[in-house]
């Protein structure tokens, strides 16, 4: 299949689509208008191919040691486990290959591995689609890159098999050929919703809460939601969730070990975990343990579609019906990082300090300097996030390999305070946050207070208008030559 774009503009509805299978429908456009305006950067080194997050403290950064490699689909490359971009990169750049919604993808390893083999048995025209971009550009300045995608019902069945043998443990199983849900996955799926409507409807379920050792008997519903109300810890409504006293154990058997359920840090004794969970708001699970994706109904359901995103549904439906009593609420700090290096705080001037003493730049005497309101504090923070990120000076545009390096330069330069001219980061695309949880921009101000230097109040006075006099007004309006006569206000 090829599909024609234009160097700037995208014309789908002008493509031309030939091969082992035809597309259609507005998600696979969608995919491909995404993935197109990835392919469009005229060097793909500085694309972002997943949304990048901060560090939050939970789980462990980085490969552990002796874990195993992934290989180039095409090449003998090798890359950590751990690190899907440097590899996913490495196919854009180097073999033209683009893997859809990869983020879907239950065991990326595996998923490499198959179609490294099936690769080598057929051409790869005979799986992907064939994007061809600069189409109207001369034959040598044309360019065509490979789209590998869940269209193709060989990699659909793949992707299901690959997620229910993750929610089957990890075993192997053999190999399906079914079209839409494979034959496992369906299998899994119909007895697990069997289970599931078999706990929603037993009465003789009896259990312990893991915060105040409270027993309840009767439904399971009656335990999550004492623990949803009154401990501030949601695991998600009882009815998206399967095997509930399993979970139950697997929950208590960590915190019986000592072990905190987000960050996943062990302590000496039990008031230390409990004095942690409370102050950091841990009382929650960690959200990259797949471990628990076999207790949610979704997993077997609906592929793609986690337990977090049920569990975000779940607590909005818990907020409605709970009344409004905010006499226990309890603000939760901001953790933000610094604009240069890993360094956090919980306040805004905390973090300031830091960055005007480590690194020489001063928020919020930019802010004032500048005078910038709320939206262009935000494109400017993007910007240096962005310039960062790919490890590019935005004061002499040179390029580091590593953060450090870049880190060790600013200092010994003091380009960290030399901003580009504003037309540089003062740009629409800097409305979009670089990393999706950067809780810096959750603690911008747009208050008067913050930008009080002389002279920088960009705002307009508005003087009311004396009504003290409204016959007079009345009668000396400008109205009274333009309505017609006998008319009354």
């Amino acid at each position: 299949m090829v599909l024609r774009v234009r160097p700037v503009r995208f014309v789908l509805r002008h493509a031309s689509t030939s091969g082992p299978f035809r597309p259609g429908g507005k998600s696979f456009l969608r995919r491909r208008f995404q993935l197109l305006s990835l392919l469009a950067l005229p060097d793909g080194r500085d694309c972002i191919l997943e949304p990048l997050s901060l560090p939050e403290g939970a789980g462990h950064s980085g490969a552990p040691e002796g874990s195993p490699s992934v290989p180039c689909i095409f090449c003998e490359e090798h890359f950590p486990t751990a690190q899907q971009d440097p590899l996913l990169k490495h196919m854009i750049i180097e073999h033209k290959l683009v893997i859809a919604d990869v983020r879907l993808v239950a065991d990326f390893r595996r998923y490499v591995l198959y179609w490294r083999r099936r690769f080598r048995e057929q051409p790869v025209t005979d799986f992907c689609s064939v994007i061809r971009i600069n189409s109207t550009a001369p034959l040598e300045e044309q360019d065509s890159y490979f789209l590998l995608c869940d269209v193709l019902p060989e990699d659909r069945v793949l992707r299901e098999e690959l997620q229910a043998q993750r929610l089957a443990g990890g075993a192997a199983l053999a190999p399906c050929a079914l079209p839409g849900l494979s034959g496992h996955l369906l299998l899994l799926a119909e007895r697990n919703l069997e289970q599931q409507q078999r706990e929603r409807n037993d009465n003789s379920f009896h259990g312990v809460c893991m915060f105040c050792n409270e027993e309840f008997l009767g439904n399971r519903s009656v335990l999550l939601n004492h623990m949803a109300r009154e401990h501030a810890f949601n695991i998600g409504l009882p009815d998206n969730i399967v095997n509930c006293g399993e979970f139950l154990s697997t929950l208590q058997r960590k915190l019986d070990n000592l072990q905190c359920l987000y960050c996943e840090r062990t302590f000496r004794d039990r008031s230390l975990l409990r004095d942690h969970m409370r102050k950091k708001q841990h009382r929650r699970i960690n959200p990259r343990n797949r471990e628990y994706d076999q207790f949610y109904v979704i997993n077997y359901l609906e592929l793609g579609k986690s337990w977090e995103e049920v569990q975000s549904e779940d607590d909005r439906e818990l907020l409605e019906h709970q009344e409004e009593d905010w006499s226990d609420w309890e603000e939760r700090p901001v953790s933000a990082v610094c604009l240069f290096c890993e360094k956090q705080a919980e306040t805004t001037e905390q973090l300031c300090a830091h960055m005007e003493e480590a690194h020489g730049f001063d928020l919020l005497k930019t802010k004032a300097e500048l005078g910038l309101n709320f939206y262009e504090q935000v494109k400017l923070v993007n910007f240096i996030r962005r310039q960062v990120h790919q490890g590019r000076c935005y004061g002499c545009c040179a390029r580091f390999p590593s953060r450090a390096d870049l880190g060790a330069h600013l200092a010994e330069a003091n380009h960290a305070a030399l901003l580009p001219d504003r037309r540089t980061w003062d740009q629409p695309e800097y409305y979009f946050p670089t990393y999706e949880n950067d809780g810096l921009l959750c603690t911008l101000s747009d208050s008067e207070g913050d930008l009080s230097a002389p002279g920088q109040s960009r705002g307009v006075t508005v003087i009311g208008e004396d009504t003290s006099q409204l016959q007079a007004l009345r009668q000396s309006s400008v109205l009274n030559r333009l309505l017609p006569r006998g008319w009354e206000g």
